[in-house]
């Protein structure tokens, strides 16, 4: 059995107390004014610090200087996303289709433990084979359980920046030479009312000067109000200052069961997209790009390292990971002549519209083409055909009686003009 290799990345997962010892020479304290405490900020250079046993205990085109939002649902794989989008900038490939060079990513989890963001890193450098020479000392992660980030808070009814932590953040993304600074969630990275629209749009607007000061693109990831379905930027909770004062932003949604029965795919919950619902500076994009959830065994079960045990078929812990999917175009292929075949099998029959009744114009069309529809790809394709050639007025929808002399549709082959 294949084993997970001890280091898959470089990442910084110590505690503060493990930073304060290691690496006291990137430490960088600051003491917020407003909260009469120490706010320490440190960031840990990676040295291969991971965990040897995790069971132990977007790529879109991100503008330097400037602030992006990502907003998405819960349980939906927005962080699974995050994560192999990064890697795919550290490391330089095209995880998801783009490639761009090595890139220096400081990623604050400020929601997840520390053990689930490297469970999740390990499951997506085992995915794509990514190895320590792959990633090297650009990755940087820190977590908010072990060390908050606050940048803002309120003080009776004003709402404070906190100018020491934010110098101190600015101080280490100038001395690490960081380009892509990632905050998941946005909620915490600030204690002020998220309705509050002046609020806010002073906390993204201190975003943005970390941005420009840093000379590295920010990107704020962001919750959505419950109960919303197709989400789109005014679904982001709280007042609309966070995604107006970015310069970008983009929306997640998981797939309908509508859109897996057009796409011929099983278990919807797997596939969600992406779209820029807001492009100050790209024209809108016309076609949403789609990610899929694969299952990736870390193999940490360590009952399966005992020799001669009876467990070990079992496996470790499966993490989901987001991969590119590509939406099937279900025309590829087909031809004129594959019309005109599937029209004279038409013409030979009376073929209903409705899909659920017995003679169905699909059955002419999936027998005609070697189709089985009983196969969602192949059921999908034979829909996508009949909608196509009726668009086009190949094929016409007529009502007349049937046997029993009960008005139904029908569909029929366009007549010759």
């Amino acid at each position: 059995m294949n084993r997970i290799p001890a280091i898959l990345a470089r990442v910084a997962v110590r505690t503060v107390q493990e930073s304060f010892a290691a690496a006291t020479d990137l430490k960088e304290d600051a003491t917020c004014d407003m909260c009469g405490r120490q706010e320490g900020l440190e960031l840990m250079h990676s040295q291969g610090i991971i965990h040897r046993n995790p069971g132990d205990g977007w790529f879109v085109a991100r503008r330097s200087e400037y602030v992006s939002a990502t907003v998405a649902p819960g349980a939906l794989g927005k962080s699974s996303l995050i994560i192999t989008e990064m890697l795919s900038m550290v490391s330089g490939q095209a995880l998801l289709g783009t490639a761009s060079e090595q890139l220096r990513v400081w990623h604050f989890n400020l929601e997840d433990p520390a053990m689930e963001t490297t469970r999740r890193i390990q499951a997506t450098a085992k995915q794509f084979e990514l190895s320590e020479h792959h990633l090297g000392d650009r990755l940087f992660v820190d977590h908010g359980r072990e060390r908050p980030l606050v940048i803002a808070k309120t003080e009776g009814r004003d709402t404070v920046i906190c100018t020491p932590v934010v110098d101190a953040l600015i101080a280490e993304i100038e001395e690490r030479g960081i380009d892509v600074v990632i905050v998941d969630p946005f909620i915490s990275s600030h204690k002020v009312p998220e309705n509050d629209n002046n609020a806010i749009d002073m906390v993204v607007k201190e975003w943005d000067k970390v941005a420009d000061k840093g000379n590295c693109a920010v990107e704020l990831v962001h919750h959505v109000r419950k109960g919303e379905q197709e989400v789109t930027v005014q679904s982001a909770r709280g007042g609309v200052a966070l995604t107006d004062g970015c310069r970008s932003a983009r929306v997640l949604n998981s797939m309908t069961e509508a859109e897996a029965k057009n796409a011929g795919v099983d278990h919807h919950g797997l596939y969600f997209s992406a779209y820029a619902d807001k492009a100050n500076l790209t024209e809108p994009a016309d076609k949403r790009d789609w990610f899929e959830l694969v299952s990736v065994d870390l193999d940490n079960n360590p009952l399966s390292r005992v020799s001669g045990n009876p467990f070990d078929h079992l496996k470790g812990d499966d993490i989901g990971v987001a991969t590119r999917w590509e939406w099937p175009d279900l025309l590829a292929g087909v031809t004129a002549s594959d019309f005109e075949r599937c029209a004279l099998a038409i013409k030979q029959g009376q073929w209903r519209a409705d899909q659920r009744a017995d003679g169905w114009v699909g059955i002419a069309v999936a027998k005609t083409l070697g189709l089985s529809l009983t196969d969602k790809q192949d059921r999908a394709k034979v829909v996508a055909l009949l909608k196509t050639w009726r668009e086009t007025g190949a094929l016409v929808e007529v009502e007349r009686p049937d046997e029993r002399r009960k008005p139904k549709r029908f569909i029929e082959v366009a007549d010759d003009d």
